[in-house]
């Protein structure tokens, strides 16, 4: 852990000078209490750094916590080891699984299925469901989809070839959508009031207007639409990954928790509002998933219960170039030759996604090593992503 000063504790070896001084401009809010905590895998953000915990008294930050309000992981550990899946074509099930699953920025479902409508039902008796209505109106065609970018379905082995099935999203659209309003807003206000701000981004909502409590509500609905949507996913990968091995999955294990979120917590003496943006909670004990990139491993972990680092921990390797160098730099052949032995989509489509576009999950590992012990570290075999 280095100190940076008073207000940013960094647990990231790999800090680029703009990561840094993004983090640094989000400390000096006057609202932050007792500090801002950097993960291992901090990165250029939005507003605020990707992998930063952000405790804040009377204020939230709405592009601190982000767009895609509630994402994180999902994991299932099964009753199934490598041997079950020897020789069996893993492309077909990466096949199943993405028939199941819409894929990609605009995916939804042509309806609600079956299995979604108790999880819609609890939605629409949710607070802030006005709210997602007026930003999306399809939205329960949405639960049950992947989305984009980083997020993923994965069929992986642990270290003893015990098959994990693991999962990556948020809140879709009806969560970006209803983020991008509120952000609005703070911004609104600010210049309404004459907030100078060194980062537009960093506009911020006052606890006791209503604005701030539309935005709580909006807040809450979209956490659990996320949590609800993984689960609905990993319902039908449980389901797709029972016929390809024609047995029932027992869920042995199950972890969903996510990494890109606001809570209320008691911190160094008080209650805060919490923001972790890019980061996971690592109370002592608690189950988390830190996944890898595309091709390398991932891990499941409890936490150590650090308090300098409010508890938390890193999500992911991080990324250390953007989309577009990522597309730059890496070729189609390089990615082949990375995914050798893993059943994935074969596509341009993922070269921003190559595990060189990231921080090395084993060096982000090394810096967590007083925030997380490792409970299981997971390879991939199956990689579905959404173009």
């Amino acid at each position: 852990m280095e100190k940076i000063n008073g207000r940013l504790l960094n647990w990231a070896s790999i800090l680029e000078p703009n990561t840094r001084e993004q983090a640094e401009r989000t400390a000096a809010m006057p609202f932050v209490y007792p500090h801002l905590a950097l993960m291992p895998d901090a990165h250029l953000g939005k507003g605020a750094t990707v992998g930063s915990v952000i405790p804040t008294e009377g204020a939230i930050i709405p592009a601190a916590v982000g767009v895609d309000i509630g994402c994180g992981m999902m994991a299932v550990r099964t009753q199934f080891t490598a041997d079950d899946l020897a020789g069996r074509p893993l492309d077909v099930l990466h096949g199943q699984i993405s028939r199941s699953i819409p894929l990609s920025a605009g995916g939804r479902n042509s309806h609600v299925r079956d299995t979604a409508a108790a999880r819609v039902e609890e939605l629409r008796a949710l607070p802030g469901v006005e709210q997602a209505d007026s930003a999306v109106g399809h939205w329960p065609q949405q639960l049950g989809s992947l989305g984009s970018g980083n997020h993923f379905i994965e069929v992986s082995l642990d270290e003893t070839d015990q098959v994990w099935l693991f999962l990556h999203s948020g809140s879709r659209g009806v969560g970006n959508k209803l983020a991008q309003r509120h952000i609005r807003r703070a911004q609104e206000l600010c210049r309404q009031r004459f907030i100078e701000l060194s980062d537009p981004d960093l506009a911020y909502l006052v606890e006791g207007d209503p604005e701030f409590d539309a935005y709580i509500e909006a807040l809450n609905w979209a956490q659990r639409f996320a949590f609800l949507n993984r689960e609905e996913m990993m319902d039908r990968v449980v389901e797709q990954t029972g016929r390809f091995l024609h047995a029932d999955v027992q869920r042995l294990e199950t972890v969903n928790s996510h990494h890109n979120y606001t809570e209320r917590e008691r911190h160094f003496g008080r209650q805060v509002w919490l923001t972790r943006k890019g980061a996971i909670s690592a109370r002592p004990g608690q189950l988390g998933l830190i996944p890898g990139s595309m091709g390398t491993a991932s891990y499941v972990v409890a936490g150590r219960g650090n308090v300098p680092a409010l508890m938390s921990a890193p999500h992911g390797a991080g990324r250390n170039h953007s989309r577009n160098a990522a597309r730059r730099l890496f070729t189609r052949a390089d990615l082949e030759q990375r995914m050798t032995g893993i059943a994935w989509g074969h596509s341009d489509a993922f070269l921003d996604e190559h595990p060189d576009a990231y921080k090395p999950i084993d060096q982000v590992m090394a810096d967590a090593a007083d925030l997380v012990e490792v409970r299981h570290t997971l390879r991939q075999v199956v990689n579905v992503k959404g173009d």
